[in-house]
């Protein structure tokens, strides 16, 4: 703001009192000019502070005078163009794509997206089904012959034929075609790309054959058989004696498991009875533990079994599966948690997952109607009904456009405006897409269409993103504080952390002024001894002969055979660093008590050679102490120059009206 605009500025609000205006436009402070406003304030204050922003004059005023501080720092930092550094730019606007990427949905449909799959994860469902496979990229052809060969058998069936029967025949699922098609008990979330035939699970009537249904894998009828409550996950531990392997026979084994649950019932530990029967290689040593299991992870009895127990500890009666007999514990079940805390789990899962394509759709669809969009689709069109079989190749160029040719294509408002040639460029950069859907005998026009729609979404999301600031308060506060946070940390690294670090002769001046400040306490030269198994046991012998000699002597003594019995190592220890030292009277020639190792299977002692007094670090001894102390000391200095330099005006009368007491 120049001065007269500075001087219009405060005229008005004279003339219209302070207290008249909104607070997101009151001004708090200005530093050379560049105001801050009481809400921007307000915001910080209360992040800061959280539950303690008690609003009181006191905290306020203390408050206030750091936050100046720290917007004399920003501003010294911008006046050294540091916000024009590369490297800064770049930090900056990678946080601003995250940030703004947590933005770019659409809240209302992400948020049912989770309610649904929170909801069906209460009910697991039992489905059949009969598939005719197709893969996502087959060509036109192959994807219309297999939905007519699912619609065929689906009108065989409402005239009668058996679901059951059409299933072992036609479907291309070979996991399931010899059930009839049943798959079994299924729960949400099913995995990426299956969201189509989850949602036919869940809301199909039961008994009735829904579809087709097309999935990543191709096209699906499905029949609902049963739904239950869902039976979520359990913790078990189990013993398992195989059948048919290290038995000779299924008596025997039967023999075996009769006997381990004798076992249990009298008493015995189900862990020490696991390590020392169960034939399950990879649990047994662990006491049985199985860990953690949903449904369809093991076979119907073992599942029925373990999810049969009602309470933590309850142990199973003897079962049979293909593996052999089993007795299983229950050690917890896992219930579902709270939606609240579910929340942002479900979240990580739905957003990628094709189901979170909805979200995207309609977000797309909000931008564009609320960002006035408006399509002049001739210039396309025209381009389009051009192509040729080139267009799906690498060689293929966009054409030249000239001031008549490169028209509007689409626009937000009145001041976003794409053109053609903005599309031809994405076009020709698109050379992989353009070939892969090539690949898949799609035509030029077609895949041109796609292009097209892709194009015009990342458009609308690029728009979206340069209206967040002034859509979202707290996404421009977020930014204000990561920018300011970013020149803060840079300008403090230039004038205080380096400049302290570096400057040698400037940190021996600041030593000599609080030289008295960093000093030793007492500390004493001790040896200690550590005595081997070997020597062992002549403790005693080395003990009084470390009473007498000097280390140098005691090695050349112990360890002139064969086999050395000690090793020595010599310290200079300050009181309170050692316990052991700590304990004894400090005085030459005092020994510790034998400490015993008994992992290492030494024995060790320790000796005070001499004492030495308290006395004065020297700035090589106290260098990270004096660093510390000196940035403190620069970063005093530094405020108070800009206090000096910058002229900081501060209203009182705005303050006052977010004081509580």
């Amino acid at each position: 703001m120049t001065r007269i605009m500075i001087v219009s500025v405060i005229f008005f609000l004279v003339q219209l009192s302070v207290f008249a205006q909104k607070d997101d436009d009151l001004v708090l402070f200005t530093i050379n000019g560049q105001p801050t406003k009481l809400s921007e304030f307000q915001y910080i204050y209360d992040k800061t502070n959280g539950t303690n922003a008690d609003y009181s004059r006191q905290s306020l005023e203390e408050y206030l005078e750091l936050y100046i501080k720290f917007k004399l720092k920003v501003q010294k930092a911008k006046d050294m163009k540091l916000d024009t550094v590369p490297s800064l730019k770049n930090e900056l606007m990678g946080y601003r794509q995250q940030l703004a990427n947590s933005y770019l949905i659409d809240r209302q449909i992400t948020d049912k997206l989770m309610r649904e799959a929170y909801e069906r994860k209460k009910q697991d469902v039992d489905i059949s089904h009969i598939m005719i496979a197709v893969n996502q990229n087959a060509t036109p052809e192959d994807t219309l012959r297999a939905l007519n060969k699912i619609k065929d058998i689906q009108a065989q069936i409402k005239n009668g034929k058996s679901f059951e029967e059409m299933a072992a025949t036609f479907s291309d699922d070979n996991t399931s075609k010899g059930n009839g098609g049943r798959v079994g008990y299924i729960t949400a979330v099913l995995s990426n790309g299956f969201y189509d035939l989850e949602t036919a699970a869940y809301t199909a009537p039961l008994n009735q054959v829904v579809g087709p249904v097309r999935t990543s894998l191709g096209y699906h009828l499905v029949k609902v058989n049963n739904r239950r409550p869902a039976r979520g996950e359990m913790e078990v531990a189990h013993i398992l004696v195989r059948t048919g392997e290290e038995w000779a026979t299924p008596e025997q084994a039967s023999k075996v498991i009769k006997t381990v649950e004798e076992k249990l019932n009298a008493g015995e530990s189900f862990e020490e009875l696991a390590k020392t029967y169960s034939q399950d290689r990879a649990t047994s040593s662990k006491g049985g533990y199985l860990g953690l299991f949903g449904i369809n992870r093991y076979e119907v009895s073992f599942e029925n079994a373990a999810f049969g127990l009602e309470k933590d500890g309850d142990i199973s009666r003897p079962f049979l599966t293909s593996a052999g007999w089993h007795i299983v514990k229950r050690i917890s079940k896992k219930e579902q948690l709270p939606y609240a805390q579910e929340r942002s789990r479900l979240e990580s899962v739905i957003r990628n997952d094709s189901r979170f394509e909805l979200a995207n759709k309609a977000l797309v669809e909000r931008i564009k109607k609320e960002g006035k969009f408006v399509e002049t689709l001739q210039p396309f069109w025209s381009f389009r009904d051009t192509l040729s079989a080139a267009f799906l190749t690498l060689a293929w160029r966009a054409p030249e456009l000239d001031d008549r040719t490169n028209r509007v294509l689409f626009q937000f408002g009145n001041s976003y405006f794409v053109m053609m040639s903005d599309f031809l460029d994405y076009v020709q950069r698109a050379a992989r897409e353009r070939i892969s859907l090539g690949r898949q005998n799609i035509a030029p026009k077609e895949v041109a269409n796609t292009l097209y729609a892709t194009f015009t979404k990342e458009q609308a999301l690029k728009f979206e993103e340069g209206q967040l600031q002034e859509k979202y308060p707290e996404f421009k506060a977020l930014m204000r504080e990561y920018e300011e946070g970013i020149l803060l940390f840079e300008a403090t690294k230039i004038l205080v952390w380096d400049k302290a670090s570096q400057d040698t002769l400037g940190l021996e001046n600041f030593f000599k002024t609080v030289q008295g400040k960093y000093n030793w306490e007492d500390r004493v030269n001790a040896t200690q001894y550590i005595i081997n198994n070997e020597g062992i046991a002549v403790v005693s012998d080395i003990r009084a002969s470390a009473k007498k000699m000097t280390p140098k002597e005691m090695l050349t003594k112990f360890n002139e055979g064969e086999k050395p019995l000690i090793s020595v190592e010599e310290m200079v220890v300050e009181k309170g660093r050692n316990k052991s030292l700590d304990a004894l009277t400090w005085s030459a020639g005092t020994l510790s008590e034998n400490e015993l190792d008994n992992v290492k299977k030494t024995v060790s002692f320790y000796k005070i050679e001499s004492v030495i007094p308290r006395s004065p670090k020297t700035l090589k001894e106290a260098r990270g102490y004096v660093v510390a102390d000196y940035q403190d000391h620069l970063e005093k200095k530094w405020v108070e120059t800009l206090m000096k330099e910058y002229d900081v005006k501060v209203n009182k009368r705005v303050l006052s009206r977010l004081t509580k007491s």
